[in-house]
This record gives C-alpha cells, structure tokens and sequence, in this order.
C-alpha cells in the first residue's frame, strides 16, 4: 500500500523531469542551429566548435588559434579554461603553425634566423607589378598570408627561371605571422641590422616579357629602362655606397636578364643559372651563387618512382637539337644515338602535350641525357632529377647549383664532350651500368631531389633554403677576404697622416 502511493506521488517528478530534459535538448539544438547559420555571429565557427565537441587539445589550437585571433569577440562569454589556452598561444615567445606552413615549424624570429635580409621597397613595376598586381593606394608588397592573394607566376618555360619570385614570396612571409617556414632567412627593416641587401627585381620575367620594343615610337624597351631605373637607384642608396654594393643579392637567372647594366652591378653577389654569358670578372664562384632552375615537369613522388626494371628505355633525351655555341653537340649525339632501339632522341618543345610527354618519358627511362645547349645548363637536368631518372651530363664548363655540399657524382654520370661523340661510347657505358650501381644513385636522387623544389611557403632543405644558406656561406667568405685586406691598411693610413 505505501509502495503503491510513493509510486503515484513519483509520477509528477518524473513528468516535470521529462519536459525539462525536454525543453533543454531542444533549446540546446535551436542555438545550435542559430549559431551555425549566422554569419554575424559574436563568437568564431573554430571556437563555437571547440565548445561543443569540449577538446582543449593543442593539436587543436595549433590549427585554429589563427583563425580565431582574427575575428572579434567577446571572450567574457567564453569558459575561463578556453580563454586561458587562448592567452597561452597569443603570447607564446614563438608563434605556433600558422595558416600556412609545415605542421612543426615555427615563424621565426630575427635572432633565429641564419640571414638577415634587408629588402629594398622598390615600386612594384620591378616585381609584382610584371605580375599585372596593382596594390591599393601606396600598397608595394601583395598580401601573403592566403594563397588566394598571392600574384601566380606564368607557367611553361617562363616558370624555369622564376627564383627572384619565390626569394621574394619568402621575405615577405618572414615577417608574416601565420606562415610558417624555415629560419634561413628573415626579413629585416633596418639594413644596419642585415647580413645581406636584397634586391627585389624580377629580372627574367622582365626579359620574357618587357625586351621586346612596342611600336615604331619606343626606342628603348621597359625592360631596359628598368635595368637603367634600378642602377641609378641603387647608385644613390646608402647601402649601396657602404660596401660598394658587395653585400648586395641580386637574381640575374635567365642568361640574358641584366644584360645592359651587368656590368654596372657586377660588383653584387648574383643569382644565376651559370656563368655562360658572363666574363669571368662579372661573375664567379668566388661570389655569386648558382641556383636550380625550376623544374618543369611534376616531380614523382617517392612511392611511385619505378625501378630499374620497369624503366624500359635506357637514355632520354628531348627538346631542341640543332643549338649555337657549345650546344652544336646535341646535333653530333642525335646522329650517333637515333638508331638504338633503347634510345630516345628526338625534338620537342613545351608545346601541346609535350611537357607531359617528357615527364612521362623521364619517369620511364633509366638515364636522361643533360647536353650543353646556348649555355652549358638548362632546366633538363633538374626534371631528370625530380624524374629520378640518373642524369648524364655532358656540359664541360658546367657549374652545378650547392656543389660545395652536394657530392653530384653520387647520384649524377659525368662525361666528357671529347669522350661522348665517339662512335659507340655512350651507349656502351650506359648499357654496363647494372642494376646494384644504378639502384644506387636512383636512391640518393630520391634523397636529393627536395633541394630542388621551390614552393610557397618553403619547407626546411627546399631550394630556397639551400640558396639562403648559400648566400651565408658567400658573405662569410667575402668578409674574410675583406678582413684580411684591412689587416695593414689602418697602420699604413696612421702612417701616411704622420708624415
């Protein structure tokens, strides 16, 4: 009797428990709703969804705590938990990953940094602006913290000599917050503070697509008178006049970029893809540094690199045959070589499906032939190396770009103009290259072919950290030749004044 009245009096409890878990579920779900779907809302999606889900873990801060430090809210409405983790990342003494960048780095601070890079403003006709990027109103640099913003480069054979474009992009995202990416280099505002002064012209878009002379009327090309603009800028800069312009960088890849005002300048460290054009007394390896072209076709990933026994061609070589200078031996070799049955020799171009072409045939062949065309590199042997297929190169006064720290006989055959046009050679040499050995080399070029990458942001060991370190290692050499030169002459000054 007492068990059956307690049960009755429960009834109502139970009714009213039901309705208000009820009502809650329901009113929980409509804010739900309502904060998804509002644009406008006072509290940023990543947020309201570290809420819900209850995670505070750092993986989860890591990825987001940049887009949430952008929008604005009220963080009084925020669990006193959350907003501590939020202050903790704000303030943390090195940013965590930003939008951009590897998933471990860091933006990187000055005295992090190997090199400190000053970077001239120059007005974006001499960069971004041959990119057809207007900036709003006195806007010199893009944005670089989204890819969205960032100018694209032109493709096809422009693209092989676009350097001072990706060294550019990668100053800028020094001093941007949510990009993350190697230390090699920092920008900094006061040249006092630099290693080295950048100078940000982009010289070889500028020779593809400013040296031709428009109408009857221009007698001088833009991109000339921007050569002659940057030299009469620089002549004037006070950085220039300290050092004669010996800590300067500037990017001259393409052989004929800065031809009119090489001269001029020859006394900065440049950027080239070789010595080819240039006497030996403009640029050298003592000073200037030798940086990859980029390649042209996709580079194959590791996974999915064929061996030796599914690569069934033995030598690869494709493009222009019948070239000026040095380069007359691709005409000797095709005649020697366009009979072998394992032997593919033969013209191309960018054109139509060719760069897929030669990507197809470089991933499928053993070796791939690096002649010497107009000057003694080209951009062939950086897609074998991205192909994993073993260059043969035959370029005599070739320069190779990092060779102070690369060791290119381990994954690279060298052979001798006078030793290649001899009847039967090459192909002998090639055939008696088994398995073991070349297996080999096809390994350490899987190993190697990163330093060969350019990319936004750059990753640690890419091109653009290689040629950052590069330049390091110029500048120290260059002070020492400069501290040693000094070592008498205060004495001798001191001297002179007494008499």
């Amino acid at each position: 009797m007492i068990s059956s009245m307690s049960e009755k009096n429960m009834q109502p409890s139970k009714l009213l428990f039901y309705l208000i878990f009820t009502s809650m579920f329901f009113l929980i779900l409509s804010s739900i709703i309502l904060l998804q779907s509002s644009s406008n809302s006072f509290m940023p999606r990543s947020v309201f969804r570290l809420i819900v889900v209850n995670t505070t873990s750092s993986e989860y801060f890591r990825r987001n705590v940049h887009s949430y430090s952008k929008d604005t809210f009220d963080r009084s409405s925020l669990p006193s938990s959350i907003d501590t983790r939020i202050t903790e990342f704000e303030s943390a003494s090195s940013h965590s990953i930003g939008v951009l960048g590897q998933e471990n780095a860091k933006v990187c601070k000055c005295n992090q940094s190997l090199l400190k890079v000053y970077m001239y403003d120059l007005p974006p006709e001499f960069h971004f602006g041959l990119l057809g990027w207007k900036g709003e109103g006195n806007q010199i640099w893009p944005d670089v913290s989204t890819l969205d913003q960032i100018p694209r480069y032109p493709g096809g054979l422009n693209l092989q000599h676009s350097i001072e474009y990706w060294l550019a992009l990668d100053l800028l995202a020094s001093t941007t917050p949510n990009v993350a990416r190697p230390c090699s280099a920092v920008r900094v505002l006061n040249s006092s503070l630099a290693d080295v002064i950048f100078v940000p012209f982009f010289s070889s878009l500028s020779y593809n697509r400013q040296s031709k002379l428009h109408g009857k009327k221009e007698k001088v090309s833009v991109n000339r008178q921007l050569q002659d603009k940057l030299v009469e800028f620089l002549m004037n800069q006070p950085e220039w006049k300290k050092e004669g312009g010996k800590n300067h960088l500037i990017v001259a890849h393409h052989p004929n970029s800065m031809l009119g005002v090489r001269r001029k300048l020859g006394s900065a460290m440049f950027v080239l893809a070789d010595f080819g054009r240039y006497p030996a007394e403009v640029a050298n390896l003592d000073k200037d540094i030798i940086a990859p072209y980029k390649h042209i076709v996709r580079m194959i990933g590791v996974n999915n690199s064929a061996p030796f026994e599914k690569r069934p061609t033995l030598a690869y070589f494709q493009g222009a045959i019948y070239r000026k200078d040095v380069g007359v031996i691709r005409q000797e070799l095709y005649y020697l070589l366009k009979d072998e049955k394992d032997v593919h020799f033969a013209f191309g171009t960018v054109r139509g499906n060719g760069v897929h072409k030669a990507s197809e045939g470089m991933a499928s062949s053993k070796f791939c032939l690096n002649i010497a065309g107009d000057t003694p590199s080209s951009n062939r042997l950086f897609d074998a190396i991205v192909s994993h297929c073993v260059p043969v190169i035959i370029s005599d006064e070739i320069e190779l770009p990092f060779e102070d720290v690369l060791d290119y006989s381990g994954f690279c055959i060298f052979v001798q103009t006078s030793d290649a046009v001899k009847t039967g050679y090459l192909v002998n040499l090639l055939r008696g290259i088994k398995r073991k050995k070349w297996t080999k080399m096809w390994n350490r070029l899987k190993e190697v072919a990163p330093h060969f990458e350019y990319q936004y942001p750059s990753v640690s060991g890419d091109a653009i950290e290689m040629i950052w370190e590069a330049a390091s290692r110029k500048m120290h050499s260059a002070w020492l030749r400069l501290h040693k030169t000094n070592r008498y002459k205060r004495y001798q000054l001191m001297g002179m004044v007494k008499k």
